[in-house]
């Protein structure tokens, strides 16, 4: 039996194989292992799919299509069962799912010289919070999605407890770690007792001490920075003539996350936006809302919203380019204004630490080993300084540790 280690994320994806008396990553892209979680459905060449980067530069150069892009987050929403519309026909968001999973399942056959039958899915400690029977609906249907993909069997790890695993390769001593594996959609949190001895235990369910998550993730950032820095830009805030009201905020809070753009472009939406940028205080505003819609330009946005995100990784100031939308136009950001728009997703990624120590009932841990892009936000390490100042903060790779650690449990799983 063949098996497979398959992190399916928010933004990026990778999966592992099994090969001979080792793990390797698959290339999946141009000899990379990690792909943009994203498809592109060219119109104009009977809605053929593209994959990864090939789909997002189809978007970019300006090809007529529809982008698709941060689909593992609907899978706990009600979303799940929409439809988004290509050019001559409709599709539903779950297949575009298994249309993404039986790409990357193709590469990795590939890579491994022939079908591959099981997989070790990764997923997050929380698809949702505070409701153990729709996240359990959530895990079934991403298990039948991988089904649908061509997998006769499929079982699952927490994401943060896949990434334990390849952390604990690199160990040269027993330690007690909390993984914090902060995603494009979700935060999770693993207390994991890991060490050299302990690798060669055949049952590690007693060193798993604590698991926490949170819907929080770096989908979020972009939104809460988009919020405050773009969305003013094209009418967010401004008023109604006669009504003293402000602009409605949906269609902007739309606009602004990842998974909801796509629904921005329906013909009731833009008639919606044509009436109120007819009763806008500020109509240069809403004529660049319009334009937006009309020439469906929201994942242009997004995309650079996404880059200003990782510029304030390392500097202070940036400047969101918006001159695709109106000549000329900016929209300034700096890591301050960042930082306060991301502040409530801060304090719940707090109080999720805080959960998880209190589950395993320690007061520190030895080490921090982050991972997921949205951990090297700086705000996102510093709350996990503030609350343990004596751990040592460690970092394997920040896009690669899951995939890498399900690919392990693969192999151990199935041979």
């Amino acid at each position: 039996m063949r098996a497979a280690g398959f992190d399916f994320g928010t933004s990026n994806s990778a999966i592992g194989i099994v090969k001979g008396n080792g793990i390797i990553l698959a290339p999946v892209e141009n000899g990379a292992a990690m792909i943009p979680s994203a498809v592109f459905f060219d119109f104009a060449d009977g809605d053929k799919p593209l994959y990864g980067r090939n789909a997002v530069d189809a978007y970019v150069n300006g090809n007529d299509g529809r982008l698709m892009r941060g689909l593992k987050t609907i899978l706990s929403t009600s979303l799940i069962d929409e439809r988004t519309a290509l050019s001559k026909r409709s599709i539903k968001l779950t297949d575009v799912i298994a249309m993404f999973s039986r790409h990357l399942k193709a590469k990795a056959e590939e890579a491994a010289g022939g079908p591959l039958d099981a997989v070790v899915h990764g997923r997050p400690v929380r698809f949702v919070e505070g409701d153990d029977v729709a996240d359990a609906r959530a895990e079934t249907r991403l298990a039948e999605l991988a089904r649908q993909a061509g997998y006769n069997e499929v079982s699952f790890v927490y994401e943060p407890v896949a990434a334990a695993a390849q952390y604990e390769l690199t160990a040269s001593r027993e330690e007690t770690i909390l993984v914090a594996d902060i995603g494009g959609g979700t935060s999770d949190f693993s207390i994991v007792r890991i060490g050299p001895d302990r690798r060669r235990s055949a049952d590690r369910k007693s060193d798993i001490l604590a698991n926490t998550g949170v819907r929080v993730g770096g989908t979020d950032f972009d939104r809460n920075l988009s919020m405050q820095t773009v969305m003013p830009e094209i009418g967010l805030g401004t008023e109604l003539i006669d009504k003293q009201l402000p602009m409605p905020r949906s269609i902007f809070a739309d606009l602004a996350w990842w998974p909801t753009i796509n629904l921005c472009y329906t013909p009731k939406i833009v008639r919606e936006a044509q009436e109120v940028h007819r009763l806008a205080v500020e109509p240069q505003k809403t004529a660049r809302l319009l334009t937006v819609l009309t020439k469906h330009l929201g994942h242009r946005i997004a995309f650079g919203v996404e880059q200003a995100k990782i510029d304030l990784t390392d500097g202070e100031r940036t400047a969101i380019a918006l001159a695709f939308v109106e000549a000329g136009l900016e929209a300034p950001a700096t890591r301050e204004k960042f930082d306060n728009a991301i502040a409530a997703e801060l304090m719940r990624l707090r109080l999720a630490v805080w959960n998880c120590l209190a589950l395993a009932d320690l007061q520190t841990v030895d080490t921090v080993f982050m991972t997921g892009g949205s951990s090297l936000v700086p705000a996102v390490e510093a709350v996990l300084r503030d609350e343990l100042p004596g751990a040592q903060i460690k970092r394997g790779d920040d896009f690669l540790s899951v995939a890498l650690g399900l690919t392990l449990e693969a192999q151990a799983r199935y041979g």
